[in-house]
């Protein structure tokens, strides 16, 4: 397989690692603020374990993420109801793979998306109250625009966590070239089957992606910490 069959339509392991890696962080970048902004505004005595949830898919070998993925959506799990109350079938495709990949990418954008959101001042919190603003207001309005630099710092790198996953991905979507090969899992298939020129090219591609995009993200948290 050389470049131009990757990139020439269908289901290839570029195009769909970019798709799958496009739902997972805007999925990850939505929950990641939300989840970011109810663990500075909650106190409660078991905040401390909210905290470490969140951050489990992370130092869970991916592996293990992937198994417990595929009990919750496989047969033993949520499998049998949703493919009897909506007719759909989740494992071993590439919504499966999304949402492996979005649970990869959540602790990475929480916790970038949280540094940002902590950086705001009371000052301005308070005052905006003070104009008649209700919680979802000031998150709306006030929270998001001024920590939207941070905000798409995390989404980015949350784009790149899922870009990259593989164990989890593998487990739970398979390796079914044209629907669920992404490129990680494609890298691995010529490795192993000995093909190292379409295997360095496409390295060579994920490296790039994530080179350039990894760029952004340090430039952008550059500005968020000179303002």
């Amino acid at each position: 397989m050389n470049l131009q069959g990757w990139i020439a339509g269908g289901w290839s392991p570029l195009t769909l690692s970019l798709w799958v890696a496009s739902w997972a962080g805007t999925i990850a970048l939505i929950l990641g603020t939300l989840v970011a902004w109810l663990l500075l505004r909650l106190n409660l005595r078991a905040k401390w374990f909210l905290e470490g949830a969140t951050l489990l898919s992370l130092v869970l070998p991916p592996t293990v993420l992937g198994y417990y993925l595929l009990l919750l959506l496989g047969q033993r799990g949520l499998g049998p109801w949703l493919e009897r109350l909506f007719g759909i079938r989740l494992v071993f495709t590439w919504q499966a793979a999304v949402i492996a990949a979005t649970v990869a990418a959540l602790p990475l954008v929480i916790q970038t998306v949280r540094v940002s959101l902590a950086e705001i001042s009371r000052e301005i919190e308070e005052s905006a109250r003070l104009d008649g603003c209700n919680e979802w207001q000031l998150f709306w309005k006030i929270s998001i625009p001024i920590a939207r630099q941070g905000i798409l710092a995390g989404g980015l790198l949350g784009f790149l966590r899922a870009l990259g996953d593989f164990g989890a991905t593998l487990m739970v979507a398979g390796n079914i070239p044209g629907r669920t090969q992404t490129l990680s899992i494609a890298i691995y298939d010529s490795l192993q089957a000995g093909d190292y020129a379409s295997a360095n090219q496409m390295v060579l591609i994920l490296t790039f992606l994530a080179f350039g995009l990894l760029m952004i993200v340090l430039w952008l948290r550059q500005r968020f910490e000179a303002r």
